[in-house]
C-alpha cells in the first residue's frame, strides 16, 4: 500500500507549485538566462560533484551494482562537460512558451485563441543517472515549469552535489530556487505518487519494474517507457558492410542504454555471408550471442530462449535471428517489440519504405544506428525521458513535450443565447498565427 505523502513532503511541493506558478510567468529572456546561470554554476561546481559521484562509485562497488546499473551511474569530466553544454544548449532553444497554435474570428469581436503553457510541476523519478538531474532541471526552467527530482540510492551524493550547484545557479536569477526540489528517501518517492493536484505529470526513468511500478500506483499522468527492446533488421538488399558496422554501433557504443538494440533479424537470403562475418566482429567486441537454430548453424554458440526475444539485456549480449523476409522480422518486432526504435538496413526503397511505415515504434531508422534516439542528438538539448505511448509526446521528450495549451477567447459582450436563437451566427474566419 502507498503511503500518504508526509505534511514535510506536502510544504515543499505546494512551495514548488508556487514557484512553478511564479516561473509561468516569466518571459522568454529571464528563463533562458536563468538556465545559463545554472549551468555557469555546474561549471564552477564540477570539481565537487566528481567527488560525489566517486564516493557514489565507491558505494555501488562495495555492494556489487549491477554492471548496466553502474554504467548509468558513472559520470565521470567528459560526460559531465557533455551534460553542462546540453544545460546551454537548452538555453538557446526556441522558446515553447506563448506559441499560438490557434487564431480565429468567431464573430466579429469575438475571437479565439490557442496559446502553449507550461505543464506545472514535473515529477522526476529516476534509477542511478545523476546526469538526469542537470537535463530534466534544464528544460523544466526553460519550458517554465518546476519540478520535483527523485534519484535512485545509489546516486545520492551526486543527486545532491548537482542540486545545490543548479539551486545557486537560480538564486542569482529572476527564478526562486525552491522551484527544484530534490527527494533523497524511498517513503518521499511514494508519497510523490500521491501528490495529485500539486504533481501534473510523472516522468520514470529506470528498469521496467520501477515504471511498471509507478504506472500501477499513481493518478497522476505518467510519460515513458517500461521496455527498451530494439531491433535491427538486416534486409537482403543491405550494404554487409554497411550494416555490420550499424549493428556493431547499435549493441556496442553504449549497451546500457534503452536505444541500445537487444535483437537482430538477419534475411535468411544473405544470412549464409552476414552472420559469419557478424559472429567474429561481435565476439571481439566482446558479445555475447544467443541464436536461433539457424543462426546457430551459422557460427552463433550459445542457444536463445523464447525469453530472450523480449528481455532487455542492457548488457554486451545480443539476440540474433534468422528470418525468411521482410514481413517475418514486421511480425517478430510486432510481437516482441516494445515500440522504442526499430531499424533497418537495406539499399532497397520500397523495402526501406515500406519497414518504416509499418513498424509502429516511436523511432524508425534506415541504415543507421539506433543509438541516434537521444534528445541531445536530436537538437533538442538534451530530454526528460523517452516515450514510446502513441499518444503525444513520442519518443525524446524535449521543450515540446513539457508545454500543453490553453484557449482564450476575447469579447464584448457576447452570449450564447444570440446564437442559439439565430439572432447572431458565427463565422469561423481564421486569422494570421
Amino acid at each position: 500500500m502507498i503511503p500518504d505523502p508526509s505534511p514535510d513532503l506536502l510544504a515543499r511541493a505546494a512551495q514548488v507549485r508556487r514557484c512553478a506558478m511564479a516561473l509561468g510567468q516569466l518571459d522568454d529572456g529571464q528563463r533562458r538566462l536563468a538556465v545559463l546561470a545554472m549551468a555557469e554554476a555546474l561549471e564552477h561546481a564540477s570539481e565537487a560533484i566528481l567527488v560525489a559521484n566517486q564516493a557514489d562509485l565507491e558505494a555501488a562497488a562495495a555492494e556489487e551494482l549491477a554492471p548496466a546499473l553502474v554504467a548509468r551511474l558513472k559520470l565521470d569530466g567528459p560526460k559531465l562537460a557533455g551534460a553542462i553544454a546540453g544545460v546551454r544548449q537548452v538555453a538557446e532553444l526556441a522558446d515553447p512558451v506563448g506559441r499560438r497554435q490557434l487564431h480565429t474570428e468567431l464573430d466579429a469581436g469575438l475571437v479565439l485563441e490557442r496559446l502553449t503553457v507550461p505543464l506545472g510541476v514535473l515529477g522526476v523519478i529516476f534509477e542511478a543517472r545523476p546526469d538526469a538531474v542537470m537535463q530534466i532541471a534544464s528544460l523544466a526552467i526553460r519550458s517554465g515549469n518546476g519540478a520535483l527530482l527523485k534519484g535512485g540510492r545509489e546516486a545520492t551524493r551526486s543527486c545532491e552535489a548537482i542540486h545545490a550547484a543548479l539551486r545557486r545557479g537560480l538564486a542569482a536569477s529572476a527564478v526562486q530556487p525552491d522551484a527544484l526540489e530534490l527527494l533523497t528517501s524511498r517513503e518521499e518517492s511514494l508519497g510523490l505518487l500521491k501528490l495529485d493536484g500539486l504533481v501534473d505529470l510523472i516522468i520514470p526513468r529506470g528498469s521496467n519494474a520501477l515504471v511498471r511500478f509507478i504506472q500501477d500506483n499513481t493518478r497522476i499522468p505518467v510519460l515513458g517507457h517500461a521496455d527498451g527492446i530494439c531491433h535491427l533488421f538486416v534486409d537482403r538488399a543491405a550494404d554487409l558492410e554497411l550494416a555490420l558496422k550499424v549493428a556493431l554501433d547499435s549493441k556496442t557504443q553504449y549497451p546500457a542504454a534503452c536505444n541500445a538494440i537487444e535483437t537482430l533479424l538477419v534475411d535468411a537470403a544473405i544470412a549464409a555471408d552476414f552472420l559469419p562475418r557478424a559472429v567474429l566482429a561481435f565476439g571481439a567486441a566482446g558479445v555475447e550471442l544467443r541464436g536461433d537454430a539457424a543462426a546457430m548453424a551459422l557460427g552463433v554458440s550459445n542457444a536463445a530462449s523464447e525469453d530472450d526475444w523480449s528481455t532487455e539485456y542492457s548488457d554486451l549480449i545480443l539476440s540474433v535471428k534468422v528470418v525468411a523476409d521482410l514481413d517475418a522480422a514486421l511480425e517478430h518486432i510486432a510481437r516482441y517489440g516494445s515500440r522504442h526504435t526499430d531499424a533497418i538496413c537495406t539499399g532497397a526503397a520500397a523495402t526501406a519504405d515500406r519497414f518504416l511505415a509499418a513498424v509502429n515504434s516511436a523511432g524508425v531508422y534506415l541504415n543507421c544506428s539506433t543509438r541516434f534516439a537521444d534528445g541531445f542528438r536530436y537538437g533538442f538539448g538534451a530530454e526528460v525521458g523517452i516515450s514510446t505511448q502513441t499518444m503525444p509526446p513520442r519518443g525524446p521528450v524535449g521543450l515540446e513535450g513539457l508545454v500543453t495549451y490553453r484557449y482564450r477567447l476575447r469579447g464584448e459582450g457576447h452570449i450564447a443565447a444570440d446564437y442559439a436563437s439565430g439572432v447572431r451566427q458565427f463565422s469561423h474566419r481564421p486569422l494570421p498565427l
